[in-house]
């Protein structure tokens, strides 16, 4: 599927709007990171960018994502939702009795590759999958999106290590960084800049984007495939956690609180308008 840019942002604006929906019926959830990267997972599946097949989820010459901040997948579950991989009525179960979508995805789930949330996995196992590739001959990506706080995990980093020393330019990191992790913005907690830098001393092939301009973000995913690089690559995806509802944004009580109230009604007026 590759959209327009003003319809990719659309289906962004509903991402948003039904992961609200999903928080609210299941009285929790994370939302201000499923707001964050809400573009940022629209604009891969969307915008032509990922190769994948619906109808067959197994299918072998498919790109290998991984939500690794999985605390975050209500965003993912609604795309896959929308894209056919189950019943968009499936959403309605979020967090329920019985429902195979829980606060955190695992490979029940069609269109998931890991079962991940328990932070600083999910770059280790892409970094196995993109080395199973090489070896196998087979020209997939596999694309890891981290959070900014997941990157105090000391795994990502031997991930990050075992990834630049086998040279595997078939494995791709985007790091949402919106400044904010469970209690505190990032840089009170533990400073983790200068960030770029700290990649790259990694020995990755490092580009910054605007994560909220899925024109921009375009542009950037669509230097993936080719590249004479033979080093990892990780894009810095400047977001805002919360993004989308006016008093959620950067504030970390909205890591993991549920709207009620006039706080609801005004989330579901603002998401909408950037529907229209």
């Amino acid at each position: 599927m590759e959209l327009e840019i003003q319809e990719i942002e659309e289906k962004a604006a509903w991402v948003r709007q039904r992961a609200l929906e999903m928080v609210v019926s299941a009285g929790k959830g994370h939302i201000g990171g499923a707001f964050s990267c809400a573009d940022i997972l629209a604009t891969l599946y969307y915008g032509g960018l990922l190769r994948y097949d619906a109808r067959n989820p197994a299918w072998e010459g498919r790109d290998r994502f991984i939500m690794s901040k999985g605390h975050s997948a209500i965003s993912l579950y609604a795309i896959l939702a929308d894209l056919g991989f189950f019943p968009i009525s499936t959403l309605d179960s979020f967090c329920k009795k019985k429902s195979m979508l829980g606060g955190h995805p695992d490979r029940n789930i069609p269109g998931i590759e890991a079962d991940t949330g328990s932070l600083g996995h999910g770059l280790g196992i892409g970094a196995g999958m993109a080395l199973a590739a090489k070896q196998d001959g087979q020209d997939h990506l596999t694309v890891v999106l981290l959070g900014d706080g997941e990157c105090y995990e000391g795994s990502v980093w031997e991930a990050a290590l075992f990834g630049s020393h086998h040279g595997l330019k078939n494995l791709i990191t985007i790091v949402d960084r919106n400044g904010q992790c469970a209690t505190d913005f990032t840089e009170r907690c533990a400073a983790m800049e200068p960030v770029v830098a700290k990649w790259r001393a990694f020995n990755w092939e490092v580009r910054e984007v605007d994560g909220h301009s899925c024109e921009k973000l375009i542009e950037a995913f669509r230097t993936m495939r080719a590249r004479d690089s033979n080093r990892p690559l990780a894009f810095i995806a400047s977001t805002v956690k919360g993004k989308g509802s006016s008093f959620m944004e950067r504030k970390v009580e909205w890591h993991h609180a549920v709207p009620k109230g006039k706080h609801l009604e005004m989330a579901r007026l603002e998401i909408r308008r950037g529907m229209s």
